[in-house]
């Protein structure tokens, strides 16, 4: 009387439901990488009873996590059998799923609002349906922050990012919402000190600037737009100055009161667009030379505008942030209020928008009240410090990667940058891998990559960094500024588990993570109190990051505008691997470009490239068997084999004849 799932070799029951008698759970994979979980039932009694997808879905939902419930549900009159009385595979009806069809309608006045919030932070064109999977229409962990704290600007009250990962509908957060704890005072304008902190990032970013010096570009973020068309280099000048009186933090220097860094907003700072004549073959030298450009920040706008002139119609605008004013998320909320001011200027006209809630300084008092005091046993920072000193206990000095040169005592941050592309086969395979384990394709990529290192020697305990966008109140989503904190996620592939136990680990322990990302990356450092080096970096020294932050594409009238390279030829950590994830026309998987910045004081290109092919070898064969133990995950090449097991072994010798 149970459900039965099948999943290769493994067989579990699942939840009796009282009007089936019946039913047979499978995974079907009716097309290459389109695997579902179908429930087959069989009802109880005759006439059937109602028992129909969504009310069984939602029996399931009460009692399953999200990837074991059903995506669609077949009613049959009785099981096929085989003539020894096996399921029938073959005689089951493919399930009648339509691409696109509405989900079941809200029918609570909080899922409604639910189901609103879905497709709002989805951008999806109407609601989505209540029982319809937040990750399945395309949601991550990015996200899934923003939904969570969209909920707690509109319903007061507090969720935990896991809750959204168990269970991942609007009628299953529907039903937590009754039971969480009201939510923590909302970020709003305050009255300014006359002396305005710093947030906790930034303080570690001034004080990096401090010790590397005004002229290092380390902490440069560069975006290059080449601009086709009919230029107005008068409007587009404009725009910036709009956009800077806009966001307070562009127009904010940072300096020293009483040995301490304070924010100082500069009123009416006017930024300059630098106009230069460039021929197009020197255009990528002149791209690179200025981006590279450091700035001071107790004088400096922490934003440098170049326009490179390379033909009466061709154009390329360079914008050079530094990060403690902007992160990977600023680039889309920049990118829309450049186009606007620009559209708004070539009118002969101001821009008209929507005042910003806060601005940045709010945030940063904001910060400091919401995490509270450490000295408090009960306030936020003191119970998230408790976490991380268990979870970060005995974490590695050093990752031991197999470098082509001794570290230096000190790092120079020169870098170099080595792309490579993941086909739509690997892609679709890894977002399969993803559904079925109720994980994101970011803890999918962690857990390989985790492979690919200990197959590279860095032993079984692997720490990674990545960025979480910081953005927990609705208040900042359009904000630009620099909230990204950087979460250390621990990685246990010892005991050989199979990739989807190993997932597994992986997506407990980055919950876990998440829902103790406030606490400042520098003060973690603090509390587990590594051996200080100049170099390398604290906690971790390989960067992961999957690049989902949307869209930020500039739209100017007459003009059409496409990403340039720009490269700053730095390197903050002894390896970065960022992906980005392509989508086909019908938003199916299409691919994965990926990029791995490497120190140049430890790497010579070659390396990487080799590398790159041995996690492109891990990444395939973990979606072809991710059932097998990460043991028998293979990461050479056919040339590399036969060099390690014949040319390099070949230990023939002459052998003198004779006796002692």
């Amino acid at each position: 009387r149970g459900f039965r799932i099948e999943l290769g070799e493994i067989e579990s029951v699942l939840v009796s439901h009282p009007d089936v008698a019946q039913a047979a759970v499978l995974v079907r994979e009716d097309r290459p990488g389109d695997k579902r979980l179908v429930a087959y039932t069989v009802p109880d009694t005759t006439p059937a009873p109602d028992t129909d997808g969504g009310a069984l879905r939602r029996h399931l939902a009460a009692a399953l996590p999200e990837y074991m419930v059903p995506s669609a549900f077949v009613t049959l009159g009785a099981l096929p059998l085989t003539p020894n009385g096996k399921l029938d595979r073959k005689a089951l009806p493919a399930p009648e799923v339509q691409t696109g069809e509405p989900g079941r309608a809200p029918a609570t006045a909080q899922e409604a609002l639910l189901c609103r919030l879905f497709g709002e932070v989805l951008g999806l064109d109407a609601p989505a349906g209540a029982d319809d999977s937040f990750f399945e229409l395309g949601g991550h962990s990015l996200l899934g922050t923003r939904l969570i704290s969209r909920i707690r600007s509109e319903v007061d009250v507090e969720l935990p990012i896991r809750a959204l990962f168990e269970t991942p509908t609007p009628a299953g957060l529907a039903q937590l919402l009754g039971d969480a704890r009201p939510a923590r005072r909302a970020l709003s304008r305050v009255p300014r000190p006359e002396h305005l902190p710093l947030s906790y990032a930034q303080q570690r970013l001034w004080f990096l600037s401090r010790l590397d010096g005004a002229e290092a570009a380390t902490y440069n973020l560069p975006v290059a737009v080449r601009l086709t068309g009919v230029l107005d280099p008068a409007a587009l000048a404009a725009a910036l100055h709009d956009v800077v009186g806009r966001h307070e933090v562009l127009r904010t220097v940072f300096r020293e009161v009483g040995g301490s860094p304070v924010q100082v907003v500069l009123d009416g700072a006017v930024p300059r667009l630098d106009l230069v004549e460039v021929d197009e073959e020197d255009l990528r030298t002149a791209l690179g030379a200025t981006a590279a450009r450091g700035f001071d920040l107790s004088t400096d706008l922490p934003l440098r505008a170049t326009l490179f002139r390379a033909g009466e119609r061709e154009h390329v605008l360079l914008l050079v942030l530094h990060h403690i004013a902007a992160d990977g998320w600023s680039m889309g909320p920049l990118a829309r209020d450049l186009s606007a001011a620009y559209a708004a200027r070539c009118r002969g006209e101001a821009p008209t928008w929507t005042e910003l809630p806060v601005q940045y300084a709010d945030y940063a008092l904001w910060q400091r009240e919401v995490l509270g005091s450490e000295d408090d046993p009960t306030s936020v920072v003191s119970g998230q410090l408790d976490f991380w000193r268990r979870a970060l206990a005995g974490l590695p000095e050093e990752l031991p990667l197999p470098v082509d040169r001794p570290r230096p005592a000190r790092a120079s941050y020169r870098g170099d940058v080595v792309p490579f592309t993941l086909d739509a086969d690997v892609h679709a395979g890894l977002a399969a891998l993803a559904r079925e384990s109720g994980a994101s394709l970011f803890m999918v990529l962690q857990a390989a990559v985790a492979v690919w290192l200990g197959k590279l020697g860095a032993g079984t305990d692997v720490p990674l960094g990545t960025p979480v966008a910081g953005r927990t109140d609705s208040a900042l989503d359009d904000l630009v500024g620099f909230f990204v904190n950087t979460l250390v996620l621990r990685t246990d592939t010892s005991g050989d588990p199979t990739f989807r136990e190993l997932l597994d680990r992986v997506r407990e322990s980055d919950l876990e993570a998440y829902a103790h990302q406030d606490v400042p990356f520098e003060r973690l450092v603090d509390l587990v109190s590594p051996e200080r080096s100049l170099a390398r970096h604290p906690l971790f020294q390989v960067m992961l990051t999957l690049q989902n932050t949307g869209g930020s594409d500039l739209e100017l009238p007459g003009l059409t505008a496409r990403n340039e390279e720009a490269d700053t030829g730095a390197a903050k950590f002894d390896l970065s691997l960022s992906f980005g994830e392509r989508s086909g026309g019908d938003g199916s998987p299409a691919g994965l470009d990926g990029f791995v910045d490497f120190a140049v004081d430890l790497f010579d290109r070659a390396t990487i490239e080799a590398f790159t092919g041995r996690l492109e070898r891990v990444l395939r064969a973990v979606v072809a068997a991710p059932d097998a133990p990460v043991g028998t995950v293979d990461v050479l090449s056919a040339d590399e084999r036969t060099d390690t097991l014949t040319t390099w072994n070949d230990t023939t010798a002459p052998v003198l004849t004779g006796t002692l």
